[in-house]
C-alpha cells in the first residue's frame, strides 16, 4: 500500500516510524510520503490560508497549494507504479470511521490524505479531485480537532494492521471489537496473562481449564457484558437471527429481549452492573 500524507506539519507525521506501522515501512509493506504543503507557496510568507467569503470567523485553506501539491502527488505515484488512488479526506462531517470502514481502506492499493488545519480547505478542491477519483470524507469521533494529522495517524494505524505480514499473528485482529463476523457488533471482553495471581487477584478458571469451547463460549459472554455495559446502542441495532441459542440465553440474562422487528430491546426491569 501506499499512503501519501499533505500537511503544513510534517513532524506530526513522525510516529509512522515507529511501531507496527514503522515496521512494515521497513519491510517494504507500507509505502509513506509526507508533502508539506507550504512547498507548493508562491509568496514570501508561504500563505496556504485567506479569510471565508460570507464573512465570519477562522480562515479557509487555499484551493492553488492544495490542488498543486494533489497533482504532484498523483504524478509521483503514477511514476513510481502505484495505481487506483482514494482520497481520504478527515473532517467531523465525513462518514464515521469504524472497523468496517478501516478493512474497506486496507484493501485499497494508495490512499492520499488531506489532513486540513483552520476551519478547513475550499470545497472546491474536494469536489475537483472527485472527478478524478473516489473520495471518503471520514470522521473520527463527534468533537474537532485543531488538525487533521492526528485523525491520519488513527486512520493509518487502525488500516496498516489489517494488511498481510504487518501483524507477527495473522489471527490477531479477528477476535476485535468490531472484527467483521461474529464480532462485527460487539466489544471484546477483558483478556489476562501471566502471573496467574496478582496482588491477591487472580484469573477465571475456565481460562485454565484447557477446554476450547468453554474458554470460546466464555469470551463471548464477556463480550456481551461489556457491550451491554459500555455500548448498548450496539446490541440494538443487532438483528436477533444473527445470533444462536446461546448468544440469546446471554443476552436475556443481561436483560435483553428480541423485539417484534427482529432486534433487540432492554427491559426495564434490566439491571445496571
Amino acid at each position: 500500500m501506499r499512503l501519501d500524507v499533505v500537511t503544513i506539519f510534517p513532524e506530526y507525521l513522525e510516529p509512522l516510524n515507529v511501531s507496527l506501522v514503522g515496521k512494515a515501512r521497513a519491510r517494504g509493506s507500507l509505502d509513506v510520503h509526507v508533502h508539506d504543503l507550504r512547498d507548493w507557496t508562491h509568496d514570501r510568507h508561504n500563505t496556504v490560508d485567506d479569510t471565508p467569503y460570507g464573512g465570519g470567523p477562522g480562515m479557509v485553506m487555499k484551493t492553488e497549494p492544495w490542488g498543486e501539491a494533489l497533482d504532484d502527488a498523483l504524478a509521483g505515484g503514477y511514476e513510481a507504479g502505484a495505481h487506483s488512488p482514494v482520497l481520504v479526506v478527515p473532517t467531523p462531517s465525513g462518514r464515521p470511521f469504524t472497523q468496517e470502514l478501516a478493512v474497506e481502506l486496507s484493501e485499497r492499493p494508495w490512499l492520499i490524505f488531506t489532513p486540513a488545519r483552520y476551519e478547513g480547505i475550499d470545497r472546491r478542491v474536494t469536489d475537483e479531485y472527485a472527478t478524478r477519483m473516489p473520495v471518503v470524507e471520514v470522521s473520527i469521533g463527534d468533537y474537532v480537532l485543531a488538525g487533521g494529522e492526528a485523525a491520519v495517524l488513527v486512520i493509518t494505524e487502525a488500516v496498516a494492521r489489517l494488511l498481510p505480514g504487518v501483524l507477527g499473528n495473522a489471527e490477531s485482529h479477528r477476535d476485535d471489537s468490531f472484527a467483521p463476523g461474529a464480532m462485527a457488533d460487539l466489544l471484546e471482553g477483558p483478556v489476562y496473562t501471566k502471573p496467574p495471581r496478582w496482588r491477591g487477584r487472580g484469573i477465571p478458571e475456565v481460562l485454565l481449564s484447557g477446554h476450547h469451547g468453554r474458554i470460546a463460549r466464555w469470551r463471548r459472554d464477556e463480550a456481551f457484558r461489556r457491550t451491554a455495559l459500555h455500548r448498548p446502542d450496539l446490541i440494538e441495532r443487532c438483528e436477533a437471527s444473527g445470533f444462536d441459542k446461546k448468544d440469546r440465553e446471554m443476552l436475556s440474562i443481561l436483560g435483553w429481549s428480541p423485539s417484534p422487528d427482529g432486534r433487540f430491546w432492554r427491559r426495564p426491569e434490566a439491571v445496571e452492573e
